[in-house]
């Protein structure tokens, strides 16, 4: 918890403000009782009514000061905590958007919007009354025991038996919370996960009649959070009858005790009840303690998982000198490059060399698991090669900064995703301030202008999220004119035209050869009929390459090729 408070430095001015607020509120509360005694043994029990009249207005004007400073103490706290949850979550954010995919699968995706959202909320929270709390309460209980002190010392002797045995129950109960708030947070993640694979799977779901199966399986991973948070909560409960039994019985103890030396004229009536009221503060402050830390052990655990995010150091990471652009434009090459997945006992891909240059078309064929999206990403560096070198424009991808290597490119993936917006906003994401013209071509050279046209406001028209009211090919035509839009040096399509019809794949193809120009193509693809006319064609299997030669001479030299084809074609096509 404490090394989060370190972002605490935007917020220093409002936090002595903050403090200034509360200590003037403390002071102010620990004067009224002793204004009270006075009243009351000099002006009520001599009869002096002026007297009365006006202690009891400065009494007014001082607790007046004292809730306003308290209002001033809230607002300044809540603004902090506000503050510095906000300030964490960007924080978190940045960090997270800078991860490699092997850091996002290592955490995992329910679990970074946990740490995002609900994680840093309990930290809020307990940051509020943090500095509400932990500034007042101690000034209070201190103050309080000085001014107890003050009234009268023997009936002080109360207060040392019964604050000792209020710490020992306040430290009790927090040590078996502090076990179950940890889990209480692993469960949240594992509920958000089961929530967020029904919410994306729904479709899945209901095809294979699963939704009993998956109600149990929420009913389960809710019914584990309540649990846990029934059997945390039962012992927080414990935690006012006790401290309400402990103010009753200083409460009897303090009238008791008090009467007694009143008897004996060695203590005054109003004495007895500022004393009563210091005792008061005096536990009210432990109470208020103890609630802060029976919420820091949950906060504390929120904390942890928070840092763990922060203090991960990302695997892939700029260059201290970046290389500069050279006058090369669209070059790729591969020099004996194998990759291995964190943790896999066998390389994804095994000795690849291979060149792609511009104005040409580069094509990727190959089985279920050979490597083809490996290849691509590698190529965009969400991995680092564990061998050999990738160059673009001739320099190593390990030596660009991230955000210009990946400027080179226009990538569309194998899966479509399309972000909440209208039709020109998601073509745009390539793009930002591409103009109404570039947005049309793009859309033109990837066939979505029919659909596009047909919809009730055209490029306007809204997109839900993941592209959930359009087609699996409108989303992938519209993906692709995201990368069009761009006008890279490189493009990659991963199996991107598999959701398009023949036709639609083939005027899409042509339109590709006769509008883009200077640029690198490199096409992974499952269809042999989309990749024919590439100018070469890799033959990938278990990650290495089998040939890499044109259509025809791999029909007659690569027998997987051959296979491949044969699978796909029949034998007039095939001639």
């Amino acid at each position: 918890m404490l090394t989060l408070l370190k972002y605490i430095k935007p917020f220093r001015m409002l936090i002595i403000l903050g403090i200034v607020a509360m200590f003037g509120q403390a002071m102010a509360e620990l004067y009224l009782p002793t204004i009270m005694s006075d009243i009351v043994n000099n002006g009520m029990m001599r009869g002096n009514s002026s007297y009365v009249l006006t202690k009891g207005t400065f009494m007014l004007l001082v607790a007046l000061s004292s809730g306003l400073l308290a209002v001033a103490g809230s607002f300044l706290s809540a603004k902090i905590a506000l503050g510095l949850g906000s300030y964490v979550r960007d924080l978190l954010f940045t960090k997270i958007e800078s991860f490699s995919l092997d850091e996002f699968d290592r955490i995992g995706t329910a679990s970074l919007i946990t740490r995002t959202t609900n994680d840093i909320t309990q930290i809020q929270m307990v940051v509020v009354m943090m500095f509400r709390f932990i500034i007042y309460a101690p000034i209070m209980c201190v103050g309080g025991i000085i001014m107890a002190l003050s009234k009268d010392k023997q009936l002080t002797i109360l207060l040392v038996i019964i604050l000792p045995l209020m710490f020992l129950t306040i430290s009790s109960i927090a040590t078996f919370l502090m076990p179950l708030f940890r889990q209480m947070q692993t469960k949240v993640d594992k509920l958000n996960l089961v929530m967020r694979e029904n919410l994306t799977g729904i479709r899945v779901i209901r095809a294979f009649n699963r939704i009993n199966y998956e109600s149990e399986r929420f009913e389960k991973s809710n019914r584990e959070l309540a649990d846990i948070s029934i059997r945390a909560n039962k012992i927080l409960a414990l935690l006012q009858p006790v401290m309400v039994m402990f103010l009753n019985i200083t409460s009897i103890l303090i009238i008791w005790y008090g009467g007694i030396r009143i008897g004996q004229n060695n203590l005054d009536i109003g004495d007895m009840m500022a004393f009563m009221q210091y005792s008061m503060q005096i536990m009210f402050s432990i109470i208020m303690v103890s609630i802060m830390f029976i919420m820091i052990p949950r906060a504390q655990a929120s904390a942890i998982r928070v840092n763990e995010v922060l203090e991960m150091e990302p695997e892939i990471n700029d260059p201290a000198n970046p290389a500069k652009t050279t006058s090369l434009r669209g070059y790729i090459e591969f020099k004996d490059v194998t990759f291995s997945y964190p943790g896999a006992e066998q390389p994804a891909l095994k000795n690849i060399s291979f060149t792609a240059n511009p104005n040409e078309t580069v094509a990727i064929i190959g089985g279920t698991g050979s490597g083809k999206t490996t290849l691509l990403n590698l190529i965009m560096r969400y991995y680092d090669v564990n061998q050999g070198c990738i160059l673009a424009d001739g320099i190593d991808v390990r030596h660009f900064k991230q955000a210009d290597l990946r400027a080179k490119i226009g990538f569309v993936p194998q899966q479509a995703i399309l972000f909440s917006g209208t039709v020109s906003e998601n073509i745009r994401y390539g793009k930002n301030n591409a103009s109404d013209e570039e947005v049309t071509q793009a859309a033109a050279i990837a066939q979505a202008i029919g659909f596009i046209s047909h919809m009730p406001e055209g490029f306007n028209s809204f997109i839900s999220q993941g592209g959930t009211n359009i087609s699996g090919g409108q989303k992938q035509r519209l993906s692709i004119a995201r990368a069009l839009v761009r006008k890279p040096e490189i493009y990659l399509f991963d199996d991107s035209f598999s959701a398009l019809d023949y036709k639609t794949d083939a005027l899409l193809r042509k339109a590709l050869q006769t509008e883009i120009r200077d640029a690198t193509m490199i096409i992974v693809a499952q269809r042999v009929s989309t990749i024919m006319d590439a100018d070469r064609i890799i033959v990938l299997d278990k990650g290495e390459i089998i040939a890499i030669d044109s259509h025809r001479n791999l029909l007659r030299e690569c027998e997987i090729y051959r296979e491949i084809v044969s699978s796909q074609l029949n034998e007039e096509e095939i001639a």
